[in-house]
């Protein structure tokens, strides 16, 4: 085609008198002919590569049963059907016998042999290195901990997994995640292939795989596969491309985690959404029922795309020594970037750590203070601060360096403390004077020490401290007892059926020891809250 061209192209010789006309007339048809061949071949390669795509597209089936709303990245994340409120989803996770054992040995290398501590509280009826139950396994016997789901006296919350690793106030935990695997989720008939799924945690996991449990935390990620499948490319669930599932591992209610995560957004803190699902997993001989889990929605997937109006920013995960804040301490590797990964700046939290702990301090308070909201939303942070301590949550900062994301949003050019992990609220106990850290239920927060900066120099400074008070007096109307005993009973009667079986005369989750202690609990939580209006009066009262 291109030789056609040039040919037609090609002048006709002229006279010789002709001159600078024949050489204007020769340079038009050769840039003609040139202008027109690279045309040509632009087109032949385009469609070439749109031969190809189509070729590929046409290649590229969606699996069966595959459907844009359910399955797609055009939908909008459907908080209705992923977490509802009123109802406990079903959901199933196929994973192959190969990817099982896998998981399990990985388990095995990171925290020991399955069932290796049971003389700390865990099962008395451990199983094998493997990771599989031992053949007298009972699912419906749990560890031997007290009617409020906390540890037995025995137990040790600072020793160590068999390989060390990771820092975090105290307790040391595994320096690498669990592996990730695919496997296939089914729910309400329909079936997502091919997704992420690996092992989550800190304490609860490394708990209770010692204990021997096989209710363990984990995490979906429903396109983590798309370059090994690219039938499932952007393959999302309603909208969400991630979730992660808490056991409620030691909460014999079941409702902290998500009750928790509820008073966060209701009193105006930025938290996940969360919900109940049922969970069974086919590792090779059919479905396992495991128990009951809360569904919690990911910081980095949805939570700030949708209570930011900007989900660009810097997202951190902090966990470890640095994490505390403490002058010196600042590791990138404490700092987990959750967004943004290949950009290594962490000029925003260094920003923080230079104004927290600047001379301005001590010696020009209103500077400190003016330096300090140039980096950190600080009303944020003393709103956090004030719920948590009403609410009573130990497992967070100011006893244990983690369970915390900070969020650089780009609309107001600060760090935003958003929490995590609330699975050990509604309990003081734990938290007493570990790591420089003081009662959980004290509301004056003195007995805190400069361990924890964040709250220290906050609460020394007056002006902070006003702001404080104020947001603990409006967290006391949210976590009003009358309130919160009508939500505690709503959601227990409305997970009983899944926690215990057989007209609720024994247990059927995993982790359960015996219908009467979900029961107890209840009653707990209830006087918990009680005790905690209590407590908040005498505090703004004195």
């Amino acid at each position: 085609m291109i030789m056609m061209i040039n040919k037609t192209l090609t002048p006709t010789p002229l006279p010789q008198g002709e001159g600078n006309k024949a050489k204007r007339y020769t340079i038009r048809a050769t840039a003609m002919r040139k202008t027109l061949t690279i045309s040509i071949l632009c087109g032949m390669m385009l469609t070439l590569v749109l031969g190809t795509s189509v070729s590929m597209a046409q290649d590229t089936t969606r699996p069966e049963g595959w459907d844009e709303y359910s399955h797609g990245n055009d939908t909008e994340p459907d908080y209705a059907v992923v977490f509802p409120q009123d109802a406990v989803n079903t959901i199933t996770i196929t994973v192959s016998p190969e990817n099982w054992a896998a998981m399990q040995a990985d388990l095995t290398t990171l925290f020991g042999e399955f069932g290796s501590r049971q003389n700390q509280g865990g099962r008395p009826n451990g199983g094998g290195g493997d990771g599989q139950p031992p053949a007298n396994f009972d699912p419906n016997q749990a560890p031997p901990m007290g009617g409020d789901g906390q540890p037995p006296p025995n137990f040790d919350p600072n020793q160590a997994p068999p390989n060390g690793g990771g820092f975090a106030g105290g307790m040391d935990f595994s320096a690498e995640n669990p592996i990730w695997v695919n496997a296939d989720v089914s729910y309400n008939g329909q079936t997502w292939t091919n997704v992420g799924f690996r092992y989550k945690g800190n304490s609860t996991l490394t708990g209770a795989w010692g204990s021997g449990s096989l209710k363990l935390g984990f995490k979906l990620n429903f396109d983590r596969y798309e370059d090994d499948y690219p039938e499932i490319d952007n393959q999302r669930f309603y909208g969400f491309d991630e979730l992660s599932f808490s056991s409620n591992y030691r909460d014999t209610s079941y409702l902290h985690e998500k009750v928790a995560a509820d008073l966060f957004r209701e009193a105006g803190v930025a938290a996940a959404n969360t919900s109940f699902y049922a969970v069974s997993i086919d590792y090779g001989d059919g479905p396992v029922y495991i128990g009951l889990y809360t569904a919690v929605e990911a910081i980095e997937d949805t939570v700030i795309q949708t209570q930011f109006s900007d989900d660009s920013g810097n997202l951190y995960k902090p966990e470890g020594t640095g994490a505390s804040f403490q002058a010196g301490t600042f590791d990138e590797a404490t700092f987990s970037k959750e967004t943004n990964e290949d950009e290594a700046d962490y000029s925003d939290i260094l920003a923080l750590f230079d104004a927290l702990h600047s001379d301005t301090r001590t010696s020009d308070a209103a500077t400190w203070r003016a330096n300090l909201e140039a980096v950190l939303d600080v009303d944020g942070f003393l709103h956090w601060l004030a719920v948590n301590t009403v609410i009573q949550n130990w497992d967070v900062y100011g006893t244990m360096a983690h369970n915390y994301y900070l969020y650089n949003d780009p609309s107001t050019g600060l760090l935003t403390w958003i929490p995590w992990d609330n699975n050990e609220a509604f309990s003081g106990r734990g938290g007493g004077g570990r790591r420089g850290g003081g009662s959980t239920g004290d509301l004056t927060q003195a007995s805190v020490n400069e361990a924890w900066p964040l709250i220290r120099y906050l609460m020394d400074d007056p002006t902070y401290k006003v702001i404080y008070d104020g947001y603990v007096a409006a967290a006391a109307e949210v976590f009003e007892p009358s309130k919160m005993e009508a939500t505690y009973r709503t959601l227990h009667d409305m997970i009983a059926p899944y926690v215990v079986g057989d007209g609720g005369t024994q247990a059927a989750d995993m982790e359960l020891d015996s219908a009467a202690t979900f029961e107890d609990s209840l009653n707990t939580l209830i006087e918990q809250v009680q005790q905690r209006q209590t407590a908040v009066q005498a505090y703004l009262g004195s």
